[in-house]
């Protein structure tokens, strides 16, 4: 992604169409958004329900959005030594849109929110920046709702219990139960930029981490929970 001047369009209007040709609105968490729809796919395909796997079982496969390359490993006399080595589709504008979103106030109080780590674990946040590598937007073009858009679709696929995500929508739209649909339509197009590439694997989680290991958010460990 090229490094652009920040959109001066407020959260409210709809954003620039992504590569998939889906637009996806935002949507501002205090106010109603504006009176345009978004549009949507009237017959999207349904999520696989093999999508979703724990992050505790054995990766063997190459996560998609990325390419496998053979590099030399060791060179002894006439014979070599191979080694596969992934290639990441993460570029450092996708950190750098994270960071820049982790910033939002209603980010941060969710965040907060969610001491026991029931929504946002470290690899749940991971997830969030190879989903905004795959999605195909802009830097300028993320906002808040592909922030919640990334963390909901990464819940689906690795949480067995889908309770705690709603809370997502209180922190997005308050009471207001009416903007529900609107965001589940968002997400499928979120789903349909990515080319249904919603996978990430337990490697490609750690390679995100290990960008920037200093960052506060990957202390963000399940396992360290009392």
């Amino acid at each position: 992604m090229a490094g652009c001047q920040p959109c001066s369009r407020s959260e409210d209007q709809s954003l620039q169409s992504s590569s998939s040709g889906y637009p996806l609105e935002a949507v501002r968490g205090e106010e109603r958004p504006g009176p345009s729809a978004p549009r949507v796919d009237p017959h999207p395909p349904p999520p696989s329900r093999g999508w979703k796997r724990r992050r505790e079982e054995s990766e063997e496969e190459t996560a998609p959005g990325a390419e496998d390359v053979w590099v030399v490993e060791t060179l002894c006399g006439l014979k070599m030594k191979l080694k596969r080595q992934r290639l990441s589709s993460v570029l450092p504008e996708h950190h750098e849109v994270f960071n820049r979103l982790l910033e939002d106030p209603v980010v941060k109080r969710f965040l907060a929110w969610d001491k026991n780590l029931r929504v946002s674990d470290k690899y749940l946040l991971s997830m969030v920046i190879a989903y905004f590598s795959r999605v195909g937007l802009f830097s300028w073009q993320f906002q808040r709702i592909h922030f919640f858009l990334a963390l909901y679709l990464a819940n689906d696929m690795e949480e067995d219990n889908q309770a705690p995500k709603q809370a997502i929508f209180s922190f997005l739209y308050g009471k207001d139960r009416s903007q529900r649909p609107l965001f589940h339509k968002l997400r499928f197009q979120f789903i349909q930029s990515m080319g249904w590439k919603t996978r990430v694997s337990r490697e490609e989680c750690e390679e995100i981490q290990a960008f920037d290991p200093e960052l506060w958010v990957w202390g963000r460990d399940r396992t360290l929970m009392p």
